[in-house]
């Protein structure tokens, strides 16, 4: 038996460290910290204790908390998450973001219980705060990713005209950092960084790449190794890949106004079903609850929501054409 609690008590013991790491990440993420001098400082350049004031004692004594647990957990994570994680330039470690998912779920699950006084809802709770992380990390990918590709044409002209005007590729990034506002300006901040600890450029811009997953970007990489390696007139060949970029754009821009009546179609014919359920709720709630009640009936309207979910997925998939 006292084998049992001291298993027990070892088990809260690394649960209760685990939360303070997911909480001190949790703030981190809200606060959104993006600077990356300030990430490095954090994990690289711990500062003395005895050289500091009060409060950069406490940080440094929270720093080290936050590596050593990070390091004792780093059994979560993955390479996958961690290029998810940097795609949405969020200033936290794989580790921490699943132990915040755990926290959120133990929380939910709990919370769930006690206020329905039921597993179901707490369970129902748990499914959903473990959905919601993933949600919101890859909500803020597609964001970023998607600010950066209408700031990739501007980036080009930019680099195109510091070229032309006699700068190296180089100094022409870091034109862009100096020019262009955020997600380009910290993207590029990145690359520089990458190439002054001694990573190729071409190994740089495709770390880029695998972050933004443009397209447009892929092109112009290439055109660029290409351009290193059998030599040519830089000038040239970026003036040539910036209007392709804007053609591309322009196509696919009237191919959303040619699809855009399909599309927004879709959205009602979804919506439809349930607006129609909520208004005879509202209306005749006594007829519309007999469709509900335990029983075969209740097939159909779970069979309806699968049904019209399947048809909105295959309409979305009808009129989406890559360019």
């Amino acid at each position: 038996m006292s084998t049992l609690l001291l298993i027990l008590f070892l088990v809260a013991s690394v649960i209760v460290m685990a939360g303070g790491v997911a909480i001190i990440g949790l703030v981190t993420v809200l606060q959104g910290t993006n600077s990356v001098n300030e990430r490095l400082e954090t994990y690289a350049m711990i500062p003395e204790i005895g050289q500091n004031t009060g409060g950069e004692r406490r940080k440094a004594r929270l720093i080290r908390y936050r590596l050593r647990l990070n390091n004792m957990l780093s059994v979560f994570a993955s390479e996958k998450l961690s290029l998810q994680l940097s795609s949405a330039n969020w200033p936290i470690s794989e580790t921490e973001f699943v132990l915040i998912r755990i926290w959120l779920i133990l929380v939910a699950l709990i919370g769930g219980w006690l206020l329905f006084r039921t597993p179901i809802s707490g369970i129902g709770f748990a499914l959903i705060a473990y959905l919601l992380p993933g949600f919101l990390l890859q909500r803020a990918i597609h964001k970023r990713q998607s600010d950066f590709q209408r700031q990739l044409v501007d980036v080009l002209i930019l680099v195109n005209g510091a070229v032309g005007a006699g700068y190296s590729l180089l100094q022409s990034l870091d034109v862009v950092v100096q020019e262009m506002r955020a997600p380009a300006s910290e993207e590029f901040r990145r690359v520089r960084r990458e190439i002054g600890l001694g990573l190729p450029m071409n190994q740089a811009l495709e770390n880029l790449h695998q972050r933004m997953q443009s397209d447009d970007l892929y092109l112009v990489i290439t055109a660029i190794n290409i351009n290193s390696q059998v030599g040519g007139s830089l000038t040239t060949m970026l003036s040539a890949v910036t209007e392709t970029i804007r053609e591309r754009i322009r196509l696919f821009g009237e191919i959303r106004a040619i699809t855009s009546q399909q599309r927004y179609s879709s959205y009602i014919l979804t919506m439809l079903p349930f607006l129609i359920v909520g208004a005879l709720f509202i209306m005749s709630p006594d007829y519309i609850k007999k469709l509900f009640e335990p029983g075969i009936t209740l097939c159909f309207p779970i069979g309806a929501i699968i049904f019209v979910l399947l048809g909105n997925i295959v309409v979305q998939r009808l009129i989406k054409i890559d360019v």
